[in-house]
């Protein structure tokens, strides 16, 4: 069965996503691109991009884990863009160049109408204006039976743990403290009743937790 999930999701200790003070040069907010440092370390992310080396071991083990079997993503307006700064809105194709890393179809989540965005290596970005159920659903027919992955932002990771339709979550806590910014878990009454932390993995430099969604 196809699940709806999060993958390496990094929070600071105080719970941040992302800081204040987004632009096109900074797009995790001022000073926030820090929270991913652990990741930038490893042998999977420099091969993601590139590059040669890199850290082995645990924190490169679950990266490795969180791109298999993904068949389709969502994000959120915000985690696309364009920043508050960019010159030329109205061309953006976001943060990631004429190849993004994802390779597989993308649907973003938005207010405004726009046509499909097909980039280079299998990238095709779907802009959804009907709410994240038929996001959701629309990603999931795409995943052609493989999962889904919440991409993020904060506030779309927000909107689908609120609605009870993440099936599994997996934090990076990050032992920074950012004291503002961008939260996933923010007026979530209720939440506790439907989420359970089953795993907490701690390595040299971050904590993984796994969440997921209990029994119904």
């Amino acid at each position: 069965m196809p699940k709806l999930v999060v993958r390496s999701f990094a929070i600071s200790l105080d719970g941040f996503s992302a800081a204040p003070g987004q632009s096109q040069e900074e797009p995790f907010g001022k000073n926030g691109l820090r929270l991913m440092g652990w990741a930038f370390a490893t042998k999977h992310m420099k091969t993601l991009f590139g590059g040669t080396g890199g850290a082995e071991g645990m924190d490169n083990d679950f990266l490795v884990k969180s791109d298999e079997n993904i068949g389709a993503s969502i994000m959120g307006r915000h985690m696309f863009g364009p920043p508050p700064d960019a010159k030329d809105k109205a061309s953006w194709k976001g943060w990631w160049g004429e190849n993004p890393p994802y390779h597989h179809p993308v649907f973003v989540l938005t207010h405004e109408k726009k046509a499909p965005l097909p980039m280079e290596g299998g990238t095709r970005f779907t802009f959804v204006n009907d709410g994240i159920e038929s996001a959701l659903k629309q990603a999931l027919f795409a995943a052609k039976g493989k999962d889904v992955r919440l991409a993020g932002g904060a506030a779309t990771v927000r909107q689908y743990l609120k609605a009870g339709l993440i099936d599994e979550l997996h934090l990076v806590q990050v032992p920074l403290l950012f004291g503002q910014g961008e939260r996933i878990f923010e007026d979530l009454r209720g939440v506790e009743s439907l989420y359970e932390c089953v795993e907490f993995t701690p390595s040299k430099v971050v904590s993984h937790l796994q969440i997921v969604r209990k029994a119904r």
